[in-house]
């Protein structure tokens, strides 16, 4: 078993960037493969980025796609969601999902350890 621990959340000004970190409370995600998600108040939770384990690609929800950036350290101790050209809109509490396969993915439910989240506020 694996515990995401998410780290980096907090406030910023729209335009700016954030940078989320994961990492595995006593081990690493070798052979896990990774996704954020986010969950806005009165909104469904949903995919922001994934990499998957086997051959580092990654995936991106269409909001983010080329705003945002989900990396992993060569020794898959951490990964990380760099977040550039930040908006109101991506104000939620950001998620660290693990599953044990090759592959990410964008339904929730198919992942198996996630963390406790961390608050992302974004003013206008």
């Amino acid at each position: 078993q694996v515990q995401p621990v998410e780290r980096g959340g907090g406030l910023v000004q729209a335009g700016g960037s954030l940078r989320l970190s994961c990492a595995a409370s006593g081990r690493t995600f070798s052979r896990y493969s990774m996704g954020w998600f986010r969950q806005a108040p009165g909104k469904e939770r949903e995919f922001v980025a994934g990499i998957s384990w086997g051959d580092g690609s990654t995936d991106y929800a269409d909001s983010v796609k080329g705003r945002f950036t989900i990396s992993r350290d060569s020794a898959k101790i951490a990964v990380y969601l760099q977040m550039d050209s930040l908006r109101p809109e991506d104000t939620a509490v950001y998620y660290c999902l693990a599953r044990n396969g090759r592959s990410t993915s964008q339904n929730y439910g198919e992942y198996d350890f996630w963390g406790q989240g961390t608050q992302v506020t974004v003013s206008s």
